[in-house]
């Protein structure tokens, strides 16, 4: 009879059974209910799932500590010669800068030959002797100079080829000269097309005067930018850290040394970022370089926007040229007054990146040169000059 109690009887069964015990009241049963509900929930936050898949059944809380209960991923090992880098690069970032009275901003002009507008940076040098070094890479022919600031002033030069790592040897040889004179503290890159936007002072209080370097750099995902990396870069350089930059930087002298004492990184442009690396991927060092080393090593130190104006808009392979007839005070003006850094991915869907120019933590306008000026402008620009630099 017990079995056909506990047992699967037939229907017919059934009238037998005992009379069932009473049922608990209802409210008891609510009660007993929230009690093992309350904790089951006070388990859960107090001991947190360990498998995202629980986590999701609970509170956030419960899954941010699951998530900071994960350990993280281990960082990937330094080579020998990336710890040895490293080192002497923060050694160098822990030097404090230097202002006094005989404190230079070095001028570095890249150039093929002729400096068309020698006697635009004449006025702007004028009066302000002692402040500024001059110093000329002219990888073609000697210019004639029309300007005592630029006599004597070209350095031992070599071919420069665009696009090739030679750019980024004139670059290092400009600024290895600068960097024998202890004076100067901030390096200026500048081109023959390039000229000057503001008045001396201005230019020398905003260079000296801030905590960074104005090195331009972003990511880019597109053909142009990410698209060029090649993974024979690894382990130093990795695809997350790649970055794209107009080449016309400045910058204190603690990151030009570590530009002098960078062998590392150098050396995997040198061999890896360069036209027909690979069928149909053409990388270019001048662009990628010191965006992508000073992106992975100093980070905070960097502007990421050049303080030289370059206009694109025109959506070629190089930026819009002026020429005499589009050069005006309200068109100098406009350029000056930029709050904002612009940005344009190659990638399909031209994404714009906007920044505002942050100059120690203020908003200030972005640009102190401007490029690619014709030389025919080199008349209308002399004639505005005073009117243009006075704001």
């Amino acid at each position: 009879m017990k079995s056909d109690l506990f047992g699967c009887t037939e229907m017919k069964d059934t009238q037998i059974f005992p009379a069932p015990r009473q049922r608990l009241k209802k409210p008891r049963w609510i009660i007993i209910l929230v009690s093992l509900v309350s904790l089951f929930l006070v388990c859960a936050y107090v001991y947190p799932p360990r498998n995202s898949a629980a986590c999701t059944l609970f509170s956030a809380h419960s899954c941010k500590a699951y998530q900071s209960w994960i350990p993280p991923e281990p960082a990937r090992v330094l080579t020998d010669a990336e710890l040895a880098s490293r080192v002497v690069i923060r050694d160098i970032l822990d030097m404090s800068p230097t202002i006094s009275t005989t404190t230079k901003i070095a001028f570095l002009f890249l150039t093929p030959g002729a400096l068309p507008f020698e006697m635009l940076w004449d006025k702007f040098f004028q009066g302000h002797e002692g402040k500024f070094s001059v110093y000329v890479h002219a990888s073609k022919d000697k210019p004639v100079h029309f300007s005592r600031y630029f006599l004597d002033r070209e350095i031992r030069s070599q071919k420069v080829v665009w696009g090739r790592i030679s750019m980024v040897d004139a670059e290092k040889r400009l600024l290895a000269n600068a960097l024998l004179d202890p004076d100067n503290q901030h390096f200026v890159l500048l081109s023959d097309s390039c000229i000057p936007l503001r008045r001396f002072d201005y230019v020398y209080n905003y260079l000296l005067y801030t905590n960074i370097s104005f090195v331009d750099s972003f990511e880019d995902p597109g053909p142009h930018g990410s698209g060029r990396y090649i993974e024979y870069m690894l382990p130093e350089v990795e695809k997350k850290d790649f970055r794209k930059g107009a080449q016309w930087f400045t910058m204190k002298r603690q990151h030009a040394i570590i530009i002098m004492a960078d062998s590392l990184y150098y050396r995997k442009f040198r061999d890896y970022c360069r036209p027909g690396m690979e069928k149909g991927r053409n990388c270019y060092s001048d662009e990628h370089y010191l965006p992508t080393f000073f992106h992975m090593l100093d980070p905070s130190g960097m502007a990421n926007w050049s303080v030289t104006h370059v206009d694109w808009s025109e959506g070629k392979w190089h930026p819009k040229s002026y020429r005499a007839r589009d050069i005006s005070l309200d068109l100098i003006r406009n350029i000056s007054s930029i709050t904002e850094s612009v940005h344009v991915t190659s990638s399909a869907r031209k994404e714009v990146q906007i920044r505002p120019c942050l100059w120690n933590g203020v908003e200030r306008p972005c640009y102190l040169f401007a490029r690619k000026f014709l030389p025919e402008t080199l008349d209308v620009l002399l004639q505005l000059y005073p009117n243009y630099t006075s704001i």
